[in-house]
């Protein structure tokens, strides 16, 4: 089996495919589990973010992998197969390593070097886990991106490349007006109540703004997220939540929005800012963090309106910065990549090579059973010595092959050594398989443990 990732971001693609190619959570869970029932994958996992889809899947077959898994992202994402095509990405074992690994340290996000991306590798992993998709591969390999990302940003200056999307876009829309910080703010507006919303209120909070209104369609995680922000150990900010029939009526009060929804429709109306901005002395300020936009385009061209939008923030982190770090950190990226393809490899031949000792292990003991036939009169000690010696003649004829054989696994093409153990001593196929499932489970309970 080999690890393939198919997907599309931010780089592949215009924000008006990204857009309509958005999958829910519930249509997250489906995917999956069409992927597994598909031929070509064992198992399955999804990235799925405001900038990017990626499906990650252990498959037996690259040209079938590649056309199952676009196919089922065509027919889960709503985007015709077609017309989806051109903007996919490929990547396939160890480059599909260096992709999650980079997209782990914000190599490859819209704004580099952001940290958020870590927690939605980790959603990634846990929905793969909840469901039942994710197995030895994919645990190992996302547990080892998050470690990997966390890295990055301990040991390199990433952190001064990258801002979280929500501080460059709340700096994009300051940019050109008279706002020099968002202190000045009597109100402000947050649509949502998940974890880009969240941020944006506790980033607007800590700027200074007096009031923040929380709108979400549940109202209770609304109300959960004004309590957090009120909180004196929190931000200690006058925080309050609406439910989202009372947006209009907020809108029409703010001086800030920020809004980051699942919508699937818009959220604010053309006609909707139009009327919030009517008769208002200062600018009316929204930025739209949702991917499908929550905001319409349009309230860009009405007077007094500024907003800014996933678009907009794409085109303007265009500038590469802080060259030196994004440098170590690429740096950082080869050499786990280097290091995971050798304990894969490494770990693939692990079965083989306990098989052949169990094969060992029984030929020994069926050995002394028959010495014991031809001679009756051993005593206990007797038995137990020669016993004992003809397991070190056998474990010392297999140390050294066996140790070199997983050093040889270990490097780049080294995948034929298990099939040339498993040929030479004519190990039983079942055997192996079943100390690969055993692995397997074990490794499961492990990594469920570590999310």
């Amino acid at each position: 089996m080999s690890l393939l990732v198919v997907g599309l971001s931010h780089r592949s693609a215009p924000v008006s495919i990204l857009e309509r190619a958005s999958l829910p959570s519930d249509t997250q869970a489906k995917l999956l589990q069409d992927t597994l029932a598909a031929e070509p994958a064992a198992e399955a996992t999804v990235l799925a973010t405001c900038n990017r889809i990626e499906l990650y899947a252990d498959v037996d077959k690259f040209h079938a992998g590649v056309a199952e898994l676009s196919t089922l992202l065509a027919q889960h994402s709503g985007v015709g197969l077609e017309e989806l095509t051109p903007y996919l990405y490929v990547h396939y074992e160890d480059r599909a390593v260096h992709h999650l690994f980079s997209v782990a340290c914000g190599l490859d996000s819209m704004v580099v070097g952001e940290g958020q991306i870590l927690g939605q590798i980790k959603d990634a992993l846990a929905l793969g886990q909840d469901l039942h998709t994710a197995g030895r591969l994919l645990n190992d390999l996302f547990q080892q991106a998050l470690r990997v990302g966390k890295r990055a940003h301990s040991e390199t200056g990433i952190d001064r490349a990258g801002q979280s999307l929500v501080t460059f876009g709340l700096e994009q829309l300051a940019q050109d007006t008279a706002v020099e910080n968002w202190a000045g703010c009597k109100k402000a507006l947050v649509i949502g109540a998940g974890s880009m919303s969240s941020l944006a209120a506790a980033t607007l909070a800590r700027a200074g703004v007096a009031e923040i209104v929380i709108a979400n369609r549940t109202l209770a995680r609304a109300e959960r997220l004004a309590e957090i922000l009120a909180e004196p150990g929190g931000t200690g900010v006058a925080a309050r939540a609406a439910e989202m029939v009372a947006v209009g009526d907020e809108l029409g009060r703010a001086d800030i929005v920020v809004s980051c929804t699942g919508a699937t429709g818009l959220v604010l109306t053309g006609d909707a800012v139009e009327a919030a901005a009517a008769g208002r002395d200062e600018p009316l300020y929204l930025l739209d963090l949702a991917m499908p936009r929550d905001i319409d385009a349009a309230a860009h061209r009405i007077p007094g309106v500024r907003l800014v939008d996933i678009e907009s923030l794409a085109d303007a982190s265009a500038d590469a910065p802080m060259a030196h770090d994004v440098d170590q950190v690429r740096g950082i990226v080869s050499d786990e990549v280097a290091a995971f393809g050798a304990a894969q490899r490494a770990a693939h031949i692990t079965p083989t090579v306990v098989a052949l000792r169990t094969m060992a292990a029984d030929v020994v003991a069926s050995e002394v059973a028959r010495l014991e036939g031809r001679l009756p009169g051993l005593d206990d000690k007797q038995r137990a010595e020669i016993t004992q010696t003809v397991r070190r003649v056998v474990d010392k004829l297999l140390h050294a092959p066996t140790v070199r054989v997983k050093q040889l696994a270990s490097e780049p093409g080294g995948a034929g050594y298990a099939d040339a153990l498993r040929t030479l001593f004519d190990l039983d196929p079942e055997t192996v398989a079943s100390v690969s499932r055993a692995d397997l489970n074990d490794a499961d309970v492990k990594n469920r443990g570590r999310v």
